[in-house]
This record gives C-alpha cells, structure tokens and sequence, in this order.
C-alpha cells in the first residue's frame, strides 16, 4: 500500500469521529442548557438513538453481505450514498425548533436517522480495512493511519465545537449573592438569557457549527472515493461460497477470540463513552472549571492524536494484549481530579487520559483483523464474513455505550439536575463525580481482565499469517 492510499483511506473516516466528538462531548449539554429538554428526556434520546444505530449494525451488515460486486467495489457504494443523508441529518440534530411540546421527538428523530446512517457509512468502511491488502503489516499500518486521523478527527470536531460554542457556557451568567450562607449561594441572575428561544445567540451559534461540520463529511468522502482502491476477497477460491448472514452471525457469537475481545472492549469503549459526554459537564458544576471546558478537550484530544504512533511502537513491540494495558492509565488520575479538583492537575488528567483513550481507539480496530484472520483459517471455504464481524462489534458496543449513558442522564434526573441553573445541588455534583471517576474506573479494570483471556498472541499471529499465506 502507498503512503497516498493509506492517507486517503484514513480521512475518508475522519468526518465520522469529527461528528461523533461534537456529539459525545455537547450533545447531553445542548439538550439540557440550549433545548431546555429534562434529564429524563435526554436520557431516552441519547439512549434509543444509540440503539437505532446498533440494531442498524446487523442490518447493515447483512445487505451489505448480500451486495454484488460493482466497479467501484462491493463496499464504497454504501459510504458515497449515505453520506449527504447524514448532513443533512446531522445538521437538524443541532437546529433548535421554534415549538416547545414537540422537541423530544424532533432530536429524537434526527438523531436516530444520524446514527443509523453513521452505522451505514461505518461498517463498509471499517470492514474495507480486509480489503486493502493481504499483508497484516500493511493492514496494522493502515490502521494506525486510520486511528491517527480519526482522533484528529475528534480532536477536530471538539476543537471546533467547543470553540464555536463556548460563548453559549460562559460564566458570566451566573454572579455569587455574598447574603446567603448555603452551599447552594449560586442563583440565577435576570440577565441568564432565554435559550430556548431559536433566535438566541447560543441556539444560533451551534447550527453554524453544525453546518461546518457538515462540509467535513462531504469533503472526506470524495477524498475516499478518489484515492482507494477496494480489492476483492484475496483468499476466496472459485468454489467458495459466502456465509448466509445468520449463520454467520451464529459462528462468530461461538468465535472465542471474537467474544473475549468484544466483551472487553465493550466495557472499555462504555467507560470513554461515559467520560466524554459527562466531562463538559463536570467542569461546568463539579469542578469550577467552565472557563477551561473547551481547552481541557482539546488537550485530552492532541494528546491522543500524537500517541498513536507512540502506541504503534509499542504494540509492534510488545504485543497487542501488553499494550492494551496502558489504557488503565486514566483511572488513577480521573480520580484525583474528582477528589482535587485543581486547574493544573485537570490539564495533566486531561493529557493522560489522552493517552488511554487513543490506546482503546487503535488496539480493538488493530486487533479485529486477527480475529478474522483466525476465523478465516478455521473456515476456509466461507467468504463474505468480514462485514458481519464488524457490523456485530459495533452492533455491541454501541448498545452498551447507550445504556451507560442513558443511566448517566437518568442518574442525574434522579439526583434532582436543574437545566440553565448556575449552582447544581450537591447530589448531582456527587453524581457527576462517580460517572467521571468510579465508574470508569471499574468497567476498565474489568474489560481489561476480559482480556487477559484472549487467546490470539504474537506466535499464533504469525502462525496465523503463514497458514493463509499456504491457502492463498
């Protein structure tokens, strides 16, 4: 593979992860402070749209199973179709509507139809990583390529939302009455602005950047469609037939490799998950740190894109299952900064957890090639599962991440959160506290002894790559 092959390849998933950040790190916040909506709410929005676009996964994953050979390959028609569906579907998930009683559904809607096209762009293309080349150099290292721009991507899609959109968090809204001594001494003023309104400087400033983000995506796909070359299946023989999709789905749940892999990293992905879209809010109520929401991110997010490489290194040289166990680095320092909610240790958290989370962006993408590759051998004359591996893993990871933030948002309903208020109560500081610090902190540890038990080492790699080789 060429340098230029492998480039092209990783920013034509960039836009998904620059859209995906915007949405993990704002979405709960907009619903609350700018649409107005209740926790309760939020919670059902967040969670069923993370739902349509996991029951999308299998969906998608079987028609695109049952899809011909074209001219321009079996998988890049799917991405070059959904993806104006998807701006114009990403774009009304952040457009405030001018009526009230009826904003539920209306982000409901869109973000449902947001996810499930996202679901239709993603599985073709991280299934396509099977199909760029034979070599598992060359597919780890388009990988590393890939997982490099897509956390530029996030970087992206963060640095630009939280940029455009600070002004809608600032502090000035809020002033200190010295009269009342109570923890709660933190009011409203007449001067905190209606947000509700769609006319409002903070409605007005997310649809703008709802709109360059929008010009991302279309940007990213002709960059992917012009420089990738899709290959068909190298290792098929004439006389191979494609696994029927159930089937399929029924081998791959049966797959040891497959299910320790999956159930690790659907903890560890739930863990990030519940860090990003609760941490604007944390700076904001838990720790004093609203001012710095926006850079905090942005460190978190440089941090991550430059070790990639870092974690390529040591992967090639350490092994995947050793290198998977940098991503517990966060846990400790999330919970100092819980405990000590100090301005310079919040950047050095951030600049930790930047190195985890880029370790659990790279190594399950880096890893499910082998499961595929050991599947294959133990199946030699099936073809055509490679989109049903892919479509399951998100399928499963995407359900998860959407219960943990559905019980996130339910949490802090239940602790009584007051959308637009200045000063929460203490029980829902409490509460942003433990889904910031404790619960990571467990799914972690847990995900990653999932993953002492995953039998793919180094030696059976190789192994591995030699017997196909022998097939081929």
């Amino acid at each position: 593979l060429s340098i230029c092959s492998k480039l092209c390849y990783a920013i034509g998933g960039a836009p998904n992860q620059v859209a995906g950040s915007a949405a993990a790190f704002f979405l709960q916040i907009y619903l609350l402070e700018i649409a107005h909506i209740t926790p309760f709410h939020a919670s059902l929005v967040l969670f069923i749209g993370k739902a349509s676009g996991a029951v999308t996964d299998p969906v998608a994953g079987f028609f695109i199973s049952k899809s011909r050979w074209t001219k321009i390959g079996r998988l890049m028609p799917w991405m070059l179709a959904c993806t104006p569906f998807t701006v114009v579907s990403y774009f009304f998930m952040w457009y405030l509507p001018p009526f009230v009683s009826g904003r539920v559904a209306w982000y409901l809607t869109f973000y449902c139809l947001f996810q499930a096209l996202t679901t239709l762009f993603q599985v073709p293309y991280s299934a396509l990583t099977m199909f760029l080349s034979t070599d598992q150099k060359e597919r780890d290292s388009a990988t590393a390529y890939r997982m490099t721009m897509e956390v530029l991507g996030t970087l992206i899609g963060a640095a630009l939302q939280g940029q455009i959109v600070a002004s809608a968090h600032v502090s000035h809204h809020c002033t200190v009455n010295p009269t009342v001594n109570t923890t709660d001494s933190w009011h409203d003023t007449s001067s905190f602005p209606d947000t509700s309104d769609p006319l409002s400087h903070q409605a007005k400033v997310y649809m703008i950047a709802a709109g360059v983000i929008g010009g991302v995506y279309l940007l990213g796909i002709i960059i992917l469609f012009l420089g990738v070359k899709e290959k068909d299946d190298p290792y098929a023989l004439n006389s191979d037939r494609a696994i029927p999709f159930c089937k399929g789905l029924g081998l791959t749940m049966k797959h040891s490799p497959y299910v320790k892999l999956t159930a690790s990293f659907l903890l560890i992905s739930t863990a990030v998950q519940l860090e990003q879209s609760n941490f604007v809010l944390f700076c904001t109520h838990a720790a004093d740190l609203r001012n710095h929401f926006q850079y905090l991110v942005v460190t978190i997010l440089v941090s991550a894109a430059v070790s990639i490489p870092f974690w390529q290194k040591i992967l090639q040289r350490f092994g995947k299952k050793c290198a998977a166990f940098g991503i517990a680095w966060m846990t400790p320092f999330a919970v100092m900064l819980v405990t000590i909610p100090n301005v310079i240790l919040a950047y050095f958290v951030a600049f930790v957890s930047g190195l985890s989370i880029a370790a659990s962006l790279l190594l399950p993408w880096s890893m499910l090639p082998d499961v595929v590759d050991n599947f294959r051998l133990q199946n030699p004359h099936g073809k055509g599962h490679e989109t049903i591996f892919y479509s399951s893993y998100v399928f499963f990871t995407k359900i998860s991440a959407g219960i943990g933030l559905g019980i996130s948002a339910a949490g802090l309903e239940f602790t009584g959160y007051i959308p637009g208020i200045c000063r929460q109560s203490n029980d829902v500081i409490l509460t942003l506290k433990i889904l910031i610090g404790a619960v990571p902190a467990i799914l972690i540890f847990v995900g990653l002894f999932i993953l002492l038990f995953y039998p793919i080492t180094e030696e059976s790699r190789r192994e591995t790559k030699l017997a196909l080789e022998a097939l081929r």
